[in-house]
């Protein structure tokens, strides 16, 4: 099989994935997150990646995933026929509509929709392996463990692998798309791109005035539809958060150490979180977590002991005072948690408004980082948003605001 004529890529790809390029081709990373607004190119970047790749080595496959199989073919099948076009090697290139595939000698492309999972565990090769994993509209799928369970299937039978996700970031910061994308690893890069680094020529006038429009007439949305930018539904509780990597160094010179625990067992996990607060810069570090299910009080006595060497007081839901009980028995130097009406509003009005940033160490500490960045207010039957703090899925957040009960009490929002 003989590769394709010599192209050059400046002419078919926006300036903004110049360098996103040369990492594909030298395969910098593995997972590539491609994210943006209309008329950013992004998936037609991914189609011109994927048929180069796959006619520079006879082992590359490629298989493409959507939701809903029905949209396969108006979509990303069509994308990749016109990327065989744009490379003008079309008549190298078999198309074939039942099922739905694109031939390259004994190479393929195959397209897949999740609403029938199982088609995706029985795809057969003649050549090779699936090098390429394209999954567009990214955000559509239910969660990240779909996107896992169909890896862990397709992505075997090789060393190199190029796995694409492409996608319009919504709007809420609850989208686990959102989210997902937030957390680093260090195969995996994320892209984003706007109409506004596309070639005028490329979009059409037309293009330009809508999005111009939208623009002078409805910012937010414009910001949202067109520059990808997540823009929120106004129920955001933590805009402050802030994920990044804490160092061993900085923990080290940690000197305001704050801990709080949050109870749980079967259904609810227990929480057990260190904190560090730099009360000049109005700033929280969240730097460890203990986050289980099942865990008896002689265990998380244990665990504490070892993480709090100096035994340094740790705040715990007063709700359960024989767990509180059990700890001190254990030699835990623990304190239940001041409650009475109106703690939880100010507790969680403190961490939200009058500390200045909350950074988080999304690989210490996962289900903080998830829960602070995807914590929203709920709306009523009439959307509007109701006026108390949701009681779900803040396991870390109740610990963190036991920890800092004492900071806050002296707080604007204390009492």
């Amino acid at each position: 099989m003989t590769s394709p004529t010599r192209i050059t890529l400046k002419n078919k790809i926006s300036p903004a994935f110049y360098r996103l390029h040369h990492q594909i081709k030298r395969h910098e990373f593995t997972h590539y997150w491609l994210k943006g607004g209309r008329g950013s190119t992004k998936s037609s970047v991914i189609s011109l990646e994927i048929i180069l790749g796959m006619m520079r080595n006879q082992e590359y496959n490629a298989v493409v995933f959507r939701k809903v199989g029905d949209t396969l073919r108006e979509s990303v099948y069509e994308q990749l026929l016109w990327a065989i076009d744009e490379l003008g090697v079309s008549h190298k290139w078999q198309p074939r509509l039942s099922p739905l595939s694109l031939t390259y000698g004994k190479q393929r492309i195959v397209f897949r929709g999740m609403d029938d999972p199982r088609k995706s565990k029985s795809i057969k090769l003649a050549r090779g392996y699936f090098a390429y994993i394209w999954f567009e509209e990214l955000d559509e799928f239910p969660e990240m463990a779909t996107i896992d369970t169909v890896l862990q299937s397709v992505e075997r039978g090789g060393t190199d692998f190029w796995c694409f996700y492409s996608y319009n970031p919504p709007e809420s910061v609850q989208s686990w798309a959102n989210y997902e994308a937030s957390i680093p690893r260090p195969d995996k890069i994320v892209h984003h791109s706007t109409y506004l680094t596309t070639p005028r020529e490329w979009l059409g006038e037309p293009f330009i005035t809508e999005a111009e429009h939208m623009r002078d007439t409805k910012p937010q949305r414009y910001r949202h539809q067109y520059l990808g930018e997540i823009t929120g539904t106004g129920g955001e509780v933590f805009r402050n958060v802030t994920l990044r990597a804490i160092t061993d160094a900085e923990i080290a010179s940690f000197d305001r150490l704050y801990r709080g625990l949050d109870w749980g067992y079967a259904v609810d996990p227990l929480a057990y979180m260190t904190t560090h607060y730099d009360a000049t810069r109005r700033r929280l570090y969240i730097f460890r977590e203990y986050f289980r299910l099942n865990v008896s009080n002689s265990k998380i006595a244990a665990h504490i002991k070892t993480e709090n060497a100096d035994n340094a007081v740790v705040r715990c839901d007063s709700a359960e005072p024989k767990s509180v009980t059990d700890l001190r028995e254990a030699g835990i130097n623990a304190e239940g948690a001041v409650k009475g009406p109106g703690s939880v509003e100010r507790g969680m009005r403190f961490l939200a408004n009058e500390i200045e940033e909350i950074v988080i160490d999304p690989t210490r500490c996962p289900n903080a980082a998830r829960e602070f960045t995807t914590y929203e207010l709920e709306k009523d039957r009439l959307g509007h948003f109701k006026a108390v703090y949701p009681d779900k899925n803040n396991h870390s957040i109740d610990a963190v605001r036991y920890a800092l009960e004492p900071v806050s009490r002296g707080s604007r929002y204390g009492w």
